[in-house]
Order: structure tokens, then C-alpha cells, then sequence
């Protein structure tokens, strides 16, 4: 069995990854941390790390990058392994979660869900063999109307597989409207569509000469990431301190 703390268990994702563990058998909510205590649970909440006396095998964090301190203080204090399901985090966050995995497991991902993690596979295979024979690569990302960044991280995170194994050569693209010349050989186009209530699709495109390949995703809701993140911390239970990625869970 996996102990789980759950930090943001009151939103959105935190309500959806509770509700998925209510009927898993190898993984339950012990706690939950989440600054809006009111809603009743089924576990006990703590608005904050410091006021948390409950412990666990594995932390997931669907809320935000404030007060990250407090939680990676709190996980090596207690040897927890941290799943890492938020973005946003600043270049000083960023050296104090690699700090911290030199103590403990931590997986962070962009993007927990099971099956972009595989298309991220996929398509560093794809490159390797299609770049070099021509192929242009162009990714198109689609969010709701209500997402605010563009493009998305996901859809960057599936530029940067690509760029990674073609040693880094390629540039990112973003707005052709004020380009009056022929694409380029080492661009990676990245284009983003937003409305109504897309979950999210994300689509790599390699075009050759008379053949086109397409590899997508399409999320038709946000329990695809909860499931993911979940998968993660049952694979995080037991692990050595490192950092670990959703590309460890799916082999």
C-alpha cells in the first residue's frame, strides 16, 4: 500500500486524484495539505507543511509553486518521495528541488499524463530518423478558452524531446505573420489554437516530401493526469533519492 499526502487536494486536481483513489486498492490519501480547509474529506487536512504531523511514503503536489520550501523541508525531514505535478517553478526553486532529490526520490513531469508521455517517446524515434531525411516538424497545440500561456508546456516539453536528439540544432517558431521567406530546414514550428472547453490536444507533424506522418494526443478530460500522477507516486514508493521523470514510470 502507498501512503499519499495530497497537497492541492482541495482544487480541481486534487479533487479528481481523491475521488480515482477512493476506489484504488494499492494506494490511499492519508492527509491532505490545501489552504481552503473547510471542505469535508475523508482524510484529515492541513493548511499548511508545518501544521502536518501525519507521514506517508509519497507526496503529490497539484497546487502551485508557493511556499516549495516548505513541503521539500518537510518530505527529506520525513524521507518522502514528492511527485511534482506543478509548473511554474522559478530557476531558485528549481535548484532547491534538485537539492532536495540528492535526499529523496522526486519525479516532476510537465505533463503526467501516461499516454503524452508516451508520444514523447515516440517522436524522439520519429526525428532521428526523419529529420534526417527532410522531414519538417511542425507541433499545433489546442487548450480551452480560458487557458493564459501559449504555447503550452506540453507542447514545448514534446519540442524539447525532439530538439534533444537532434543535438539541440533546431529553433523554435512560433508566429510565421511576420516572415516573408521560405521555411527553414532547422525549425520546429509551434503553433497554439484556444476554445470552448478543449481539454487538450497536441499534435507532432513531420512533413516529407509527398508523405505526411502524424502523431497525436487528444485528453478528453483532466482525470487522464490524475491517473498519471498516480501511477507515479506508486512507482516513486521505495525509490532511491533522485530525480525520476514519467519516462521512468513508462519504461
Amino acid at each position: 500500500m502507498t501512503n499519499i499526502i495530497l497537497r492541492g487536494c482541495n482544487g480541481k486536481m486534487g479533487r479528481v486524484v481523491t475521488e480515482l483513489l477512493n476506489e484504488d486498492e494499492s494506494a490511499t490519501i492519508v492527509a491532505g495539505v490545501d489552504i481552503s480547509t473547510a471542505k469535508e474529506n475523508t482524510y484529515p487536512v492541513f493548511p499548511s507543511f508545518a501544521q502536518c504531523n501525519v507521514n506517508a511514503d509519497v507526496i503529490i503536489d497539484f497546487s502551485s509553486p508557493a511556499n516549495i520550501r516548505d513541503m521539500l523541508d518537510f518530505a527529506v525531514n520525513r524521507g518522502i518521495g514528492i511527485v511534482l505535478c506543478t509548473t511554474g517553478f522559478t530557476k531558485k526553486d528549481q535548484a532547491l528541488i534538485e537539492e532536495a532529490s540528492k535526499a529523496i526520490p522526486i519525479l516532476r513531469s510537465a505533463n503526467m499524463s501516461v499516454g503524452i508521455n508516451l508520444i514523447a517517446k515516440l517522436v524522439r524515434e520519429a526525428a532521428i530518423i526523419l529529420a534526417s531525411s527532410g522531414f519538417d516538424i511542425e507541433i499545433v497545440e489546442k487548450h480551452h478558452n480560458k487557458k493564459v500561456d501559449a504555447p503550452s508546456g506540453t507542447a514545448l516539453a514534446l519540442a524539447d524531446a525532439i530538439n534533444e536528439v537532434l543535438n539541440n540544432n533546431y529553433e523554435y517558431v512560433y508566429d510565421r505573420t511576420g516572415i516573408r521567406a521560405p521555411r527553414q530546414k532547422h525549425e520546429i514550428g509551434i503553433s497554439s489554437v484556444r476554445g470552448g472547453t478543449i481539454v487538450g490536444e497536441h499534435e507532432v507533424i513531420f512533413a516529407g516530401n509527398d508523405e505526411v506522418i502524424e502523431i497525436r494526443h487528444t485528453a478528453y478530460s483532466k482525470a487522464i493526469f490524475a491517473k498519471g500522477a498516480i501511477q507515479a507516486a506508486k512507482f516513486l514508493h521505495g525509490k532511491k533519492p533522485g530525480m525520476y521523470s514519467m519516462s521512468d514510470v513508462i519504461g
